[in-house]
């Protein structure tokens, strides 16, 4: 049974920074690219970053580039997203997905690329 459990959200001020962690267990984690999503109240869920099985490829949503980071450590099957410059629009549940397929620069950011989904972790930035 695959599990996907994102941590490390919270409250922060406006121009703050959080980490967000998401660890899988009940697949190989390194032979699968990785997403972060995210939803605000009354929108729909968007992309905000893909990374590829090695790290090797990134992708961001533009209003992020500049001020979000994807990685992953594979030897702890856990993918992590740095977000520096925190504005009060990033306030959503962000949301850590996976899927076995290679992603492109023009499918990344679509829920439908992804099989396994998180619960999600909330982050709200006050201004």
């Amino acid at each position: 049974q695959v599990q996907v459990v994102e941590s490390g959200g919270g409250l922060v001020q406006a121009g703050g920074s959080l980490r967000l962690s998401c660890t899988v267990s009940g697949l190989t984690f390194d032979d699968y690219p990785m997403g972060w999503f995210r939803q605000s109240p009354g929108k729909e869920r968007e992309g905000v970053s893909c990374i590829s099985w090695s790290g090797g490829t990134t992708y961001y949503a533009d209003s992020v580039k500049g001020r979000f980071t994807i990685s992953r450590d594979n030897a702890k099957n856990t993918l992590y997203l740095q977000m520096n410059s925190l504005k009060p629009e990033d306030t959503a549940m962000y949301y850590c997905a996976a899927d076995w397929g290679p992603k492109r620069a023009d499918t990344w950011y679509r829920e439908s690329e992804y099989n396994y989904w998180g619960q999600g972790t909330q982050v709200t930035v006050s201004s």
